[in-house]
């Protein structure tokens, strides 16, 4: 099937189509709130979110406004920070109270990150005492951590009961969370003895007791524990939820999927922007944001540039008496740093998701080795070819296609170990490694190529 074809069935997937998204600018530019309201009603949080990025500033304000008294406050969290800090601002303090109040505690919470310290103290001075209470709990924990993701909304039920009381309980109670996937078992200082699946204890008879069907065995993920870290574990052993401890081993929250998924694509999009060095932006950031975080690492790039540009001075009458180095010496620096940055970015992954490690380190960097020389050997005959076909000069593709091997082997070599030694200094490989790479890429290319010509050729 064609991509063409592909793409209609995809879009069909999803409740923001490009018609219903022409539909709503339209009505938005006509004024039309009760049309635009109608549209709106029936989307997703998710897509509603994607909704409100998608628009200008002028439309999404115009579209805040009009939504305003049916705003769905569980899009909230699927916003970007920028954006959501405009639609908070749109929607007034004590709407923001309202919608805070009806979230679940990990969205809530999310929410009140955006904030300010005053405008945090306003909007949980309009939060009935005990959500307020939880939420400032909450907000306690540090930043990117597993008690700041968690939601404290859950079932907790004493060991001694039975299948038909938890199922009882669960039928009469009014505090359930929405949605839940476990059923924790808790002593009475409640700390969790064990997890019952709800497919379980649904398939289970009445009489049995909970401890009978209870899984001993369970990941428990500190409060304090890194939100990376978090999503890994779900990633790893296949997690839907998990109860999240404190210091003192009691149950003090869980984590579900859907904010694992999350933590993993929010961690995803972070390296590879590092890797591009771009920063954390994304694409509603102003535009003084975004160029002062792009400068920032094209200042890296040009120190870079300037290191290599002084390697080639040193080279100057070489290339006075043979032009056609000029013509040639990029090529091996491109080809290095390319290669280098593909062994970088299978690093910084492998790092990342605890696939690399000191046992099989030293294995890895073999194998990359292997296939740099490979590499190495494949592009010398290729370019070696070509220069001596266009140059007429056999000694000249040697110095080429030798310096393409020595660099292509130095760059798998570079683009394995670098990402490993930075991690060891508590450097965030996904930063350092790339201006590292290209600086060694780019210096030694340029020294082979020009040193074996000034050898070999002169």
């Amino acid at each position: 099937m064609s991509e063409a074809a592909e793409r209609p069935a995809a879009a069909s997937l999803y409740g923001l189509t490009p018609r219903l998204m022409g539909a709503i600018g339209l009505a938005l530019e006509q004024g039309q709130d009760s049309h635009v309201r109608a549209l709106v009603r029936p989307l997703h949080p998710s897509d509603l979110a994607d909704l409100i990025e998608r628009l200008d500033p002028d439309d999404r304000m115009r579209l805040v406004a009009a939504v305003a008294d049916v705003f769905d406050p569980e899009c909230l969290p699927w916003l970007e920070d920028g954006v959501r800090e405009q639609v908070l601002d749109r929607l007034g303090m004590a709407r923001v109270a309202e919608a805070v109040a009806g979230l679940d505690t990990d969205d809530a919470v999310e929410v009140l990150e955006s904030l300010d310290e005053a405008e945090r103290r306003e909007v949980l001075r309009h939060v009935p005492a005990e959500d307020r209470a939880v939420l400032e709990q909450g907000l306690t924990y540090p930043e990117d951590s597993a008690g700041r993701l968690m939601q404290r909304e859950l079932v907790a039920l004493p060991p001694h009961w039975t299948v038909g009381q938890a199922i009882d309980f669960m039928r009469s109670s009014a505090d359930l969370p929405d949605h839940f996937f476990d059923v924790f078992v808790v002593d009475p200082r409640h700390k969790a003895m064990g997890v019952v699946p709800v497919s379980r204890l649904l398939r289970s008879r009445r009489p049995v007791r909970l401890t009978e069907i209870m899984e001993r065995e369970f990941h428990r993920i500190p409060a304090g524990a890194d939100q990376e870290e978090v999503g890994l574990l779900f990633q790893r052993y296949g997690l839907a939820s998990a109860p999240v401890v404190d210091e003192d081993d009691r149950l003090v929250g869980v984590i579900t999927i859907d904010d694992a998924v999350h933590v993993l694509g929010e961690e995803a999009e972070e390296d590879l922007a590092r890797l591009g060095r771009v920063g954390d932006t994304n694409v509603n950031a102003p535009i003084l944001e975004t160029a002062r975080t792009r400068i920032s690492w094209l200042l890296i790039t040009l120190v870079n540039t300037l290191l290599a540009s002084t390697v080639i001075s040193q080279f100057e009458a070489t290339i006075e008496r043979i032009v056609a180095l000029a013509v040639l010496m990029p090529i091996v620096a491109a080809m290095g740093g390319n290669a280098g940055m593909q062994v970088v970015t299978v690093v910084v992954r492998a790092l990342a998701t605890r696939d690399l490690g000191t046992d099989n380190i030293f294995r890895f960097v073999r194998k990359e080795i292997g296939v740099g020389i490979l590499n190495g050997l494949v592009f010398a005959t290729i370019l070696g070819t070509v220069a001596a076909l266009w140059f007429e000069d056999v000694r000249m593709a040697g110095v080429l296609a030798a310096a393409m091997v020595l660099n292509m082997v130095w760059a798998a070599f570079a683009g394995a170990v670098i990402p490993i030694l930075i991690r060891r200094l508590r450097i965030d490989p996904a930063v350092g490694a790339g201006p590292l790479l290209t600086t060694t890429t780019d210096v030694l290319g340029f020294f082979s190529f020009l040193g074996l010509a000034s050898l070999l050729l002169l």
